[in-house]
């Protein structure tokens, strides 16, 4: 039986472009390849690597599929994708012939600034490779000349203010992608409002399961073959609610129903929908009702 090689890992940016036959980074906590002028990384085509930094792939027109992390994105006419630190990544023979840019950077470089805490927030470098984000003409400009002020930046000669204004640009950078995903959201409706009718109908099939507990966001995600962060980012741009918030609207609306039409106790009712105490059904009907739901029912009635 063949070996496996395990996937080599990346401390470091430097270690990375050494091994990928690139140039050596200007700065040593962020790099920026530009595939119109580097034209390395076969060396390590089809191999599996772990990297200790942040990726951001943007290709500006290529048609195809690549492998992308643990699966393949489909770059279509050109799109951004994310990694976050500790993610597993595969070269394909056709990442190095693209026109575009990849951006790394290490955490350190953000370690002492507020993006260090705020990062968290991009949820999309926790989205699946098949959530990548899809870029008009005008956005590609956009991500494009941002890209190219990084450029600049590490071109020029490093001083006092070199780290600050490379952070503050690549926070420019996070806050145009998460502008790009939330319209790719909106112009997606049909899509998306697809999908949460198919949360809704697995939601009610859960409900019906006695013995399953109450869904999770990482089994209804898994479920619809999405991300959790991205169901829920998307449920947020749509409805105003996570996907936990949905959820629980979803269960209570169900709860309601059984509270107005059967004589079933309200522990009953709790064990029926999953729940291991009736005091946190309790609990969580209130919050969403202003009511026990013993009032609720006594008030239906």
């Amino acid at each position: 039986m063949k070996a496996i090689d395990p996937p080599i890992i990346y401390k470091s940016i430097s270690e990375l472009m050494r091994d990928m036959d690139m140039s050596r980074p200007l700065h040593p906590l962020v790099a920026l390849v530009n595939y119109e002028t580097e034209k390395g990384g076969r060396n390590l085509v089809g191999r599996k690597f772990l990297i200790d930094f942040y990726k951001i792939s943007f290709k500006k027109e290529f048609r195809g599929q690549i492998k992308y992390g643990q699966g393949y994105y489909d770059f279509e006419e050109g799109g951004m994708a994310f990694l976050a630190p500790g993610q597993l990544v595969t070269m394909s023979s056709e990442e190095s012939c693209l026109e575009g840019y990849t951006l790394y950077f290490h955490a350190d470089l953000i370690r002492n600034y507020p993006l260090a805490k705020n990062i968290q927030q991009y949820g999309f470098f926790t989205y699946a490779v098949n959530e990548a984000l899809f870029l008009s003409d005008k956005e590609k400009k956009v991500i494009a000349g941002l890209l190219e002020n990084i450029a600049d930046e590490l071109n020029n000669n490093t001083d006092a203010f070199s780290q600050d204004v490379l952070v503050s640009q690549i926070e420019l950078l996070l806050n145009y992608s998460n502008r790009f995903y939330n319209r790719q959201f909106l112009t997606r409706k049909a899509i998306h409002h697809d999908l949460i009718s198919q949360m809704d109908s697995y939601l009610e099939s859960r409900f019906a399961d006695q013995s399953g507990g109450i869904p999770t966001v990482p089994e209804v995600a898994s479920h619809l073959q999405v991300s959790p962060r991205y169901l829920t980012d998307m449920l947020k741009t749509l409805t105003g609610q996570s996907a936990q918030q949905h959820i629980h609207d979803r269960l209570i609306e169900r709860a309601k129903m059984i509270l107005s039409s059967t004589r079933l106790t309200v522990a009953e009712i709790a064990y029926q929908l999953g729940f291991e105490h009736p005091q946190s059904f309790n609990k969580l009907f209130k919050r969403h009702t202003n009511l026990s739901p013993t009032v609720f029912r006594k008030s239906f009635n």
